[in-house]
């Protein structure tokens, strides 16, 4: 399948993002979820009363049983109650809010208001949450949804706004905050205000500053929604601080965290053995779809010009694209056009490719919560998977390590051979 070419090491370039610390609070006793498999998938969607309408999308969506957070969040989230969720990556969190939302709106009440506004962190998540309010919204045409992003000129946002009011508006918080100051978008009968990957965002100081005034310019009395994979002990006392009295649901049991359905290795090599290693493992797997993760966006292009060259059909997706072309990529990709995607932090939460059953760390993730973040995009819920990571550097062992102490599991080396029954499902 491959051609001879130039398998050089890459050049080392600087991480595209900074972390920001944070002063750690003391936090109260929190509510953890131990429900059965078998009470959770005893129940349907049909056990939360949800609109007719709802019940015969969630049908046409191929959803039978409710995952575990949906069985713990959804009931409370419907009768407004504010709420603040971590479970692992591919639980279905963002049908939670979706649904929840879509529950308590009336169309009918609400008039040409925008009254539900969710906040995240990239574009393309952004993309992709308007796109699971339409589909489940589908037998609710009188609900409107738009989404809002930089990268694209604010005149076409101010002149969508000027011509219909969306009653679901998505975006990232720097686009929303500059549409809101400007008037054109009105917040004042907002009455659901979600952020999803709230840790992402509200570790940044910038986001965080925007996302506070945001809220500042909401009506004080609202639900407010809180969904991350991960939530560390330092960041929940600032989401607390949006909340009156919420619902408080964490994983907190490491081995929880574990994505079950996923297999999950480790090579150990040398930096310039990394692409020689990638081109023969994917030579020698089975997969629908592969994410390779680097860790910045030079790297994300200089390799996958390198696997084109060597006959394998990549693309790549990372900040320093066009909003446009950004999109385009996640399209692509989402719609099966390219099976193989290199791709920077930008793609490594919430993102949600149904097909996508291998994870490559190419670059070794910064941090544990890097890591799960990063293979949760393979090994969704109910699904198999599998995620190899690349040694190359004592800072990559101990991140790894750090894994399998925080996470309790054990990621062996990877064998010679997979069974690839292990990871593709039948």
């Amino acid at each position: 399948m491959t051609t001879p070419v130039d398998i050089a090491e890459l050049t080392e370039y600087d991480s595209e993002e900074e972390q920001v610390a944070e002063t750690a609070e003391k936090k109260p006793e929190a509510k953890k979820t131990d429900d059965t498999y078998v009470a959770i998938h005893s129940s349907g969607f049909r056990e939360f009363l949800l609109k007719p309408e709802l019940l015969r999308s969630i049908a046409e969506c191929g959803f039978e049983h409710p995952s575990e957070v949906q069985h713990e969040c959804i009931p409370q989230a419907i009768l407004g109650t504010d709420v603040i969720c971590q479970a692992k990556s591919g639980m279905g969190k963002t049908a939670v809010f979706v649904l929840a939302v879509l529950q308590q709106l009336d169309p009918q009440t609400i008039g040409n208001n925008s009254t539900c506004l969710v906040l995240c962190h990239t574009r393309e998540l952004a993309y992709q949450i308007c796109h699971e309010f339409d589909r489940f919204k589908k037998y609710l045409p009188l609900l409107k949804t738009a989404v809002f992003y930089g990268g694209i000129p604010v005149q076409t946002h101010l002149d969508m706004l000027e011509t219909e009011t969306p009653h679901v508006v998505i975006g990232t918080p720097g686009r929303i905050l500059q549409l809101s100051e400007s008037k054109a978008l009105k917040l004042n009968q907002i009455k659901y205000f979600i952020l999803d990957e709230c840790d992402k965002m509200l570790e940044s100081l910038d986001m965080r500053r925007d996302i506070q005034k945001i809220f500042r310019m909401t009506p004080h009395d609202k639900q407010v929604m809180m969904f991350s994979a991960t939530l560390s002990d330092t960041i929940r006392p600032v989401v607390r601080k949006f909340m009156h009295n919420p619902l408080e649901i964490y994983i907190n049991d490491g081995a929880k965290l574990t994505l079950h359905g996923l297999k999950q290795y480790y090579v150990q090599l040398q930096e310039n053995e990394n692409n020689r290693k990638l081109v023969d493992l994917l030579d020698a797997l089975e997969f629908n779809q592969v994410v390779i993760f680097v860790r910045s966006v030079n790297r994300a292009s200089e390799l996958t010009k390198l696997l084109v060259d060597c006959n394998f059909p990549a693309i790549c997706i990372h900040g320093g694209m066009k909003q446009d072309e950004r999109i385009d990529r996640y399209k692509k990709f989402k719609d099966f056009q390219s099976r193989i995607m290199v791709a920077t932090d930008i793609f490594g939460r919430g993102i949600d490719i149904e097909r996508v059953n291998v994870v490559v760390n190419y670059d070794m993730s910064e941090n544990s919560d890097s890591y799960l973040h990063r293979v949760g995009r393979a090994g969704r819920f109910g699904t198999k998977g599998l995620a190899i990571s690349f040694v190359s550097s004592q800072t990559d062992g101990e991140v790894l390590n750090e894994v399998q102490s925080r996470f309790v599991v054990s990621i062996p080396e990877l064998p010679d051979e997979i069974d690839s029954s292990t990871y593709m499902n039948s």
